[in-house]
């Protein structure tokens, strides 16, 4: 997509024209994709020196606005970080079947109630000022969670949700223009996030078992610094790194100087067991999200890290919000402690791996390739994303186009399965094979 040939562009110093093309990306007026004009030609247009261009665009690459790839030229990114609407694609229309969302079914989360009740009865007055940043309920529990899945005993702190958690880590060891090594396809909120945080992504290519060994290997020779990785329930591809995997990583890990961040975002509901590398480097972080086992309202990660890493997270945390609130904390304390809850998780366990293997068989029978160890999703590889998007919304399906999780790695689809009813996994499958039979765009 090219700039309006209307656009004015404006701003005589970088700052200037940062800030102009920053303010039409947030209104809309150059939207996700847009491509921006090479730096000579904007120099001219501006009548400002080519370095004065380069260097506005470099601004904008280093805040998460555009990105810049060579023979694409800079364009405006698909999810910019200063526009505050919907993902492009997410308008699903209402006859059709979403299975684009990501989230976890509502009838299979546990009751809120009993634990909401405790902790109202021990909260019959507000916390003050000054109180430990992990509540003491929660230190507790989520020692004894992590210990049961062998995660090691490092320092333990908390975040609002994995993502709160890994912008905080990256932030305590790393300084704009870092490279960060991330999963190659990955989360598309975490490659926004490195983007924005004026980092470099390297991406790492993954099978079934998690990251590629070589591939990591040639990241660190690149010049990463740290590397974020998803041990289960990977988002798209539903990978999980396996216990061969993880001891060549971790033999890999304990001599490349890497901070190490694991992102369990799925835990309790992931379908697989932990294979953590926590603990194989100097500096790391393992971060548990709650909020996809009990409730995306839920936002509480456990972080367990080196002492350096949760020191430097906390301290800058007091220099922020102060702490996670004791509400939420306590009260997800109360939902690790209580059988009903874990009760409601296991059953949703098995019904997110029965549904996940049911659409993977269902894809296979048919010709069809389809990935999913683990998680809530199925992905798809595909010759061409948007014909097969478009084929499968024509049907009724609402399905993710793998662009916004990719960096390097080829086309495929994202198949949200956690909703999936049993008499919908042969009608979907069917539909996803005569999509992928259609004929490819021209030029594709």
């Amino acid at each position: 997509m090219n700039v309006p040939a209307q656009y004015p562009f404006q701003g005589s110093t970088a700052k200037e024209i940062a800030e102009s093309i920053e303010r039409a990306v947030t209104s809309g007026e150059l939207p996700p994709d847009a491509l921006l004009p090479p730096v000579r030609n904007l120099a001219a247009q501006l009548g400002v020196a080519p370095n004065t261009a380069a260097a506005a665009y470099r601004a904008l690459r280093d805040r998460g606005i555009v990105t810049t790839d060579g023979r694409r030229g800079t364009r405006v990114r698909p999810r910019p970080s200063v526009a505050p609407r919907a993902e492009p694609g997410s308008v699903v229309s209402p006859d059709a079947r979403d299975l684009a969302d990501g989230n976890p079914a509502a009838d299979l989360l546990p009751d809120l109630r009993a634990a909401l009740t405790a902790t109202a009865r021990a909260h019959q007055r507000a916390k003050r000022y000054g109180v430990p940043v992990v509540s003491a309920g929660l230190a507790e529990r989520g020692r004894e969670s992590l210990a049961a899945e062998g995660v090691p005993a490092g320092d333990l702190t908390v975040a609002s949700g994995t993502l709160d958690a890994i912008e905080r880590v990256l932030q305590a060891h790393l300084r704009p223009g870092d490279a960060v090594a991330v999963e190659d396809p990955g989360y598309a909120n975490l490659l926004d996030l490195v983007a924005a945080l004026g980092l470099r992504a390297l991406p790492v290519p993954i099978d079934e078992a998690g990251p590629l060994p070589d591939a990591l290997r040639t990241a660190v020779r690149r010049g990463a610094r740290a590397l974020v990785v998803t041990p289960r329930a990977q988002n798209p591809t539903g990978a999980a790194v396996s216990a061969e995997r993880s001891v060549e990583l971790r033999a890999l890990l304990r001599t490349a100087g890497l901070l190490l961040i694991e992102d369990d975002h799925a835990a309790g509901i992931a379908g697989a067991p932990l294979h953590s590398l926590a603990g194989s480097c100097e500096h790391w972080a393992y971060a548990r999200s709650l909020s996809k086992a009990y409730g995306p309202d839920l936002r509480i990660a456990l972080v367990a890290g080196d002492p350096t890493t949760v020191s430097r997270v906390e301290g800058r945390l007091r220099l922020g919000h102060g702490w996670v609130s004791h509400l939420l904390q306590d009260t997800a304390a109360a939902l690790l402690a209580d059988p009903a809850a874990a009760a409601a998780v296991a059953r949703a366990e098995q019904a997110y791996a029965k549904r996940r293997a049911a659409l993977v068989a269902a894809l296979r029978e048919r010709g069809v390739s389809a990935y999913g160890r683990s998680g809530l999703n199925v992905w798809v590889p595909v010759r061409d994303e948007t014909a097969t998007v478009t084929a499968l919304l024509a049907a009724g399906w609402a399905v993710s186009p793998g662009a916004r999780f990719r960096l390097a790695s080829p086309p495929g689809i994202r198949i949200t399965v956690s909703e999936l009813a049993p008499d919908e996994i042969g009608p979907l499958a069917d539909a996803v094979r005569d999509a992928l039979r259609a004929p490819t765009r021209t030029g594709a």
